[in-house]
């Protein structure tokens, strides 16, 4: 589960020093039971609303239910954010 107030936190951390390998390295120290990736938007499939919007990118949930990861949109089945980079065309 990811509560609110973290992914907040993670949204307002990524605004203020700008998405890279630098800030997700950041990111999984200051939560390391949150697994974090970084993506482009066109890695996500299409018809993925992310739960959250940042300068420049958007934040997906996944979950591992029954053993397998996938993208949900309930907070409390996530276990991880993606953080997909907005495509520049």
């Amino acid at each position: 589960m990811i509560a609110d107030d973290v992914l907040a936190k993670v949204v307002a951390q990524v605004d203020a020093v700008g998405l890279g390998e630098a800030t997700v390295t950041a990111l999984r120290q200051a939560w390391p039971d949150i697994h974090f990736t970084w993506c482009s938007e066109d890695d996500i499939p299409g018809r993925l609303m992310p739960v959250a919007v940042g300068a420049g990118y958007g934040v997906y949930l996944v979950g591992g239910a029954e053993h397998c990861v996938a993208f949900t949109d309930h907070l409390e089945a996530a276990t991880g954010l993606v953080l997909a980079s907005e495509s520049e065309d």
